[in-house]
């Protein structure tokens, strides 16, 4: 009975002080399909209050639309370019050139170039 428990706890310990397990990482999100914060039932051409952090939505026929500030003019929902999904804010984004995205913590990114490097800056203009 006691040489029991020894094997038990022993078995424990090195359990504990083995290997780490792997930390899963978040899957690939490629379309606005998996990404998060998706406003549904959005009027375009409506007015919209943030033109930064999870601008994007889904009007009733299903369009996706952003929210954004043309020429300085207040907020509304226009149209969306294409959509990559969420990417990250400075990573290349060759390939996805004049299409948007959306950084994991909701920034409005769209893939532009400068200086002939293509990457995933603000799509706010800021």
């Amino acid at each position: 009975m006691h040489r029991g428990i020894v094997v038990i706890v022993s078995a424990l310990v090195a359990g504990l002080c083995g290997a780490a397990p792997a930390v899963a990482q978040p899957a690939p999100c490629d379309d606005p399909f998996c990404t998060p914060g998706i406003r549904p039932g959005v009027v375009l051409g409506a007015p919209c209050a943030d033109t930064a952090n999870f601008v994007f939505g889904t009007t009733s026929w299903g369009r996706l639309v952003f929210c954004g500030s043309p020429r300085r003019y207040e907020p509304r929902y226009f149209r969306s370019p294409s959509m990559a999904g969420v990417k990250e804010f400075g990573a290349n984004c060759a390939g996805y050139e004049n299409w948007v995205a959306q950084s994991p913590d909701g920034l409005f990114l769209a893939c532009q170039s400068k200086d002939g490097a293509p990457l995933w800056r603000r799509g706010d203009d800021k």
